[in-house]
């Protein structure tokens, strides 16, 4: 007990927790378990060009902006990393996620493949990239077909590119297959718990070593 308790009184630095998936394989339910779970961890709002789907929020669920301040904020190089899905430009606002990382919070991202090839560019070192497949090809299409937020023509646009997404499986640090959602939520928390521990991530440990030392 008291061991534990000395584990969490060292400064740490917070990592970029990627959560990456073909539309429809579940991890956006997983990012909202994740978080509602982890006072020590913030979701990356994207800003993104698209238009508001039903029920969601701006400013909660994405920042809402027009093309024009798409391309001002690529063009001044304020985002870490941004994408264009579906004809629409989607994008991570940078200057918040050092402030995070540095306050010792950890940084969800529910992004594709290509939005992780740039982060991966530029901050290796923070970052932990998970992959999540569905069970089956069947699956995945009566889990987009169920969600009913998109025609059906974009369900078939979706599927069309799930292939693609799913071919980049290869360039995450993990994979999980979404076949459980239980057991793929305690995966992905065992992941977290594991990469908070690395050392170079825990900026407070030369201290506590040398005050340990200092004692021997």
């Amino acid at each position: 007990m008291s061991n534990s308790g000395t584990q969490s009184t060292i400064a740490r630095r917070g990592l970029l927790f990627v959560l990456s998936s073909p539309s429809g394989a579940g991890k956006t339910t997983l990012s909202r378990q994740l978080l509602a779970r982890e006072p020590d961890m913030v979701m990356s709002v994207s800003v993104t060009t698209r238009k508001p789907r039903p029920g969601e929020t701006d400013g909660k669920d994405y920042h809402f902006i027009s093309r024009l301040q798409f391309d001002e904020m690529v063009k001044n190089d304020e985002l870490l990393e941004y994408a264009e899905v579906f004809g629409n430009g989607y994008g991570t606002p940078i200057n918040p996620v050092h402030e995070w990382l540095a306050d010792g919070k950890d940084v969800l991202f529910d992004i594709d493949w290509q939005g992780t090839q740039q982060i991966h560019a530029r901050m290796t070192d923070d970052l932990v990239r998970v992959f999540i497949l569905p069970p089956s090809a069947e699956e995945l299409r009566q889990r987009l077909v169920r969600r009913a937020q998109d025609a059906a023509s974009v369900v078939a646009k979706r599927m069309a590119e799930a292939s693609n997404e799913i071919s980049h499986w290869a360039e995450y640090d993990y994979v999980l297959i979404n076949d459980d959602l239980d057991q793929c939520d305690r995966s992905i928390s065992a992941i977290l718990d594991a990469e908070r521990l690395r050392r170079h991530r825990r900026v407070g440990l030369d201290t506590f070593v040398k005050q340990l030392r200092k004692h021997l």
